[in-house]
């Protein structure tokens, strides 16, 4: 693993959430974002840097999350993505009735698990339950096997029915062909296996690429959890500020 290079005005920085800005908590709704997570992203956002968060969790979780800072964001590993406008692009949604049953009955059947319905997906987590993973990868591969253009997506602890086209390194090419994202640097900060399609894209284009946590990956950086990635946000916005506030002084 390579240090990571010294941060500088100019650039895009993609994150993932969960287990990158915030701690991966035993089930999604009880995630507690940090305070004053908002405001350090404000603040580097009124350095030049332009933020956007890339996730597997729906848009709106995300504002909800972060208000009142309402980035950029690529929600369902790309289903949904609002660009630097506001504007909203969604690939077509599939009717997933047949999916969403079948999963929720396995989940009925066992309570450990956990159904997560979103927009254009279907996530079944098995964190409370990981002796069940082989039963949990049996029931997506049966549901997806009749469910035309999605595949299987596998994160930590957690199997996801998503549409094929739809993934974090094409969220991020598509965010770097708008006007606000063009000559900068791209990097992108993420902590699992659903990242490394964004960690190729950007590096395939000169980026930096940051893997969170243990794990192989194709990155060439590495932060060891979400508190070492804050500590290295609030650093990079010392700096940053520093600078701003020598070249405001030098004219």
């Amino acid at each position: 693993m390579n240090e990571l290079p010294t941060p500088s005005s100019g650039a895009a920085w993609f994150f993932d959430f969960d287990g990158t800005l915030v701690p991966i908590a035993p089930s999604p709704d009880r995630v507690a974002p940090p305070a004053g997570l908002s405001s350090l992203l404000s603040r580097l956002q009124s350095l030049d840097v332009a933020l956007v968060v890339v996730t597997g969790r729906p848009l709106a979780e995300i504002d909800a999350y972060l208000a009142p800072l309402q980035l950029p964001c690529a929600g369902v590993h790309g289903v949904e993505r609002r660009d630097a406008n506001g504007r909203l692009h969604c690939v077509q949604r599939p009717d997933l009735t047949e999916a969403v049953s079948a999963i929720q009955a396995l989940c009925h059947r066992e309570p450990s698990l956990r159904c997560e319905v979103k927009p254009g997906a279907v996530a079944l987590h098995f964190r409370q339950a990981p002796q069940l993973q082989p039963l949990c990868e049996e029931t997506m591969a049966d549901v997806a096997a009749v469910s035309p253009g999605m595949v299987v997506l596998r994160g930590k602890m957690v199997l996801e029915l998503k549409p094929a086209i739809a993934d974090k390194g094409r969220a991020v090419r598509a965010f770097l062909e708008e006007p606000l994202f063009q000559q900068r640097r791209p990097w992108y900060f993420g902590d699992d296996v659903t990242d490394e399609a964004a960690f190729q894209a950007v590096q395939d284009l000169g980026g930096v690429a940051v893997k969170i946590g243990d794990g192989e990956t194709a990155a060439m950086h590495r932060l060891s959890g979400p508190e070492a990635v804050r500590a290295w946000l609030g650093d990079a916005v010392t700096l940053l500020e520093h600078r701003h506030a020598i070249g405001s002084e030098a004219h």
